[in-house]
């Protein structure tokens, strides 16, 4: 027997056992289901060539089948899975002080209190552009250099685009 063969018998064993459970209820054998689900069945429509009679549609016909588990997970297995040592938080031996500012970081990841101050930084020389540009900041051809409080330009820094910025150079920014 084939596999949409034992699909149709289990469908008609299905189908009598309604037919049979209505008929002992005292219930009509055509009553509107209780819970209607629209759509294709899952299960298909074979009909063997020699059976001639019409059944009429039972309740299970578009009701699509889930799986469900066998056997009720215990409470021992359920927290075993869920506090399994692949999912514990795992101790961090890469951490040391940043050379600079003194906090704690991730060896060979930037500091992220030197990066806020070095962002603030780099905003106030953006902005300072902008004021010396009297515009929107747009990329120069030429490149720029940032001179703080007692520095002068060098030969080099001739046909460059010079910020000078009126307070000390921070020790991080060389």
């Amino acid at each position: 027997m084939n596999l949409s063969g034992f699909i149709h018998s289990l469908r008609c064993s299905l189908l009598h056992i309604e037919c049979r459970l209505l008929q002992a209820a005292g219930l009509d054998r055509h009553l509107a289901p209780a819970l209607a689900v629209s759509g294709h069945s899952l299960l298909p429509q074979l009909r063997p060539q020699e059976e001639q009679e019409e059944q009429p549609p039972g309740l299970m016909d578009s009701i699509m089948w889930m799986a469900a588990p066998k056997k009720r997970r215990t409470i021992e297995v359920n927290r075993t899975r869920r506090r399994a040592v692949e999912k514990l938080i795992k101790i961090k031996t890469n951490i040391e002080p940043c050379l600079e500012c003194g906090h704690l970081k991730q060896k060979h990841v930037l500091c992220g209190f030197c990066y806020a101050k070095v962002r603030r930084e780099t905003t106030l020389i953006r902005q300072q552009i902008q004021v010396m540009e009297g515009g929107p900041l747009k990329a120069p051809a030429v490149e720029t250099i940032v001179l703080y409080e007692g520095e002068t330009p060098s030969q080099q820094d001739k046909d460059k685009r010079i910020v000078e910025k009126p307070s000390k150079r921070p020790a991080w920014f060389s």
